[in-house]
């Protein structure tokens, strides 16, 4: 398998793959929010935040709440909370030895992205915090990203996942979430404890 793979091992072997990026594509980038970043913010429910660790380890994680749940705090800084959930923290972990940090801010039927690169710490506790209860849950924790680069992504990914096309979704095409955790660690619970679980009740413990 190995002798058949063609590896790129260098920046000018990808360029003359891929091509130089227009200017407009270098240009895109800024370092201070800008109204219209504020306006996505506000509408945006879903983010993605990707984080490495000393040892180059990488973890991507999803952050969920109400639209406008980034909380913008000045033209440089937002915060993220913090909600309950299955507490490995394998990101937050990583920021503990690498502050760098990526995010993805999603709208649900926008094509296009808002990316957002910068250095985030840990808070365990902020004025703000009081801005930020959902449903009664006060956040132990947030983070808070300091930005050095932001832009909007183009909408080609999203365009050829089809992924706002009801008529593309097949979520039947994998088992339900019962299964697929019976399926794939040891679990003492039985599917039908499992599917218990995972059932209507769910819901009522996203804040606690």
């Amino acid at each position: 398998m190995q002798d058949t793979l063609a590896e790129v091992k260098s920046e000018a072997e990808l360029r003359e793959l891929l091509g130089t990026p227009a200017p407009r594509v270098i240009t895109k980038e800024r370092t201070r929010l800008h109204g219209r970043d504020v306006e996505w913010l506000a509408a945006s429910p879903f983010c993605l935040i990707a984080t490495s660790g000393a040892d180059g380890t990488c973890d991507v994680s999803p952050k969920g709440d109400p639209p406008g749940f980034a909380l913008v705090l000045d033209d440089t800084t937002i915060a993220i909370p913090e909600r309950p959930g299955n507490k490995r923290a394998d990101g937050f972990r990583n920021i503990l030895a690498n502050p760098h940090v990526g995010l993805i801010f999603v709208i649900p039927g926008r094509k296009e992205t808002l990316r957002i690169n910068g250095r985030a710490r840990l808070i365990r506790d902020a004025p703000f915090f009081d801005d930020m209860i959902v449903k009664g849950h006060r956040p132990q924790l947030a983070l808070l990203v300091e930005i050095e680069q932001i832009f909007f992504h183009c909408m080609k990914s999203f365009m050829r996942a089809r992924l706002w096309e009801p008529e593309s979704w097949r979520p039947e095409a994998v088992p339900p979430p019962a299964v697929i955790a019976k399926s794939v660690q040891p679990r003492a619970e039985t599917l039908d404890e499992l599917e218990r679980y995972y059932g209507p009740q769910y819901e009522t413990r996203l804040y606690g």
